[in-house]
């Protein structure tokens, strides 16, 4: 098992006009592709992990991806997401560690800033290791 920088990003359509459905189709087709790639370590649907009150275990978000990258991955993966969702709206949020950013994407140029949060978040926490 290797020591390199992991970076998880979460992400999924941001589109107001799209019913709860429409992305969780949208979902349903993309995360098959995901976990075929390469660059990603692991790939699942995003949990709730805090959950209401009185609730059991963790909820599904609708619509929404985990994806979990190597830091020599980013771009490779930045990449495969803007063939994917390029020119369309996307919330994405980028965690290394216990840092984290947040970017609303509209465009495929907009989406390879992932690339440039996630190297600046690795910095905040000293570099990382593996680098």
């Amino acid at each position: 098992m290797t020591n390199e920088t992991t970076i998880q990003f979460t992400f999924g359509l941001d589109n107001l006009e799209l019913e709860d459905d429409e992305r969780q189709k949208f979902a349903q087709r993309l995360l098959p592709e995901l976990r075929s790639l390469d660059e990603v370590i692991r790939a699942d649907r995003a949990e709730n992990l805090d959950p209401e009150a009185g609730s059991k275990g963790f909820a599904t978000l609708v619509g929404l991806l985990q994806a979990e990258v190597g830091f020599k991955s980013i771009k490779a993966f930045v990449g495969f997401l803007g063939d994917r969702l390029a020119d369309k709206p996307v919330k994405v949020k980028v965690k290394v560690g216990d840092k984290e950013a947040e970017i609303e994407a509209k465009s495929r140029q907009e989406l390879a800033e992932l690339e440039k949060i996630a190297l600046n978040l690795i910095a905040a926490m000293g570099g990382g290791s593996g680098v």
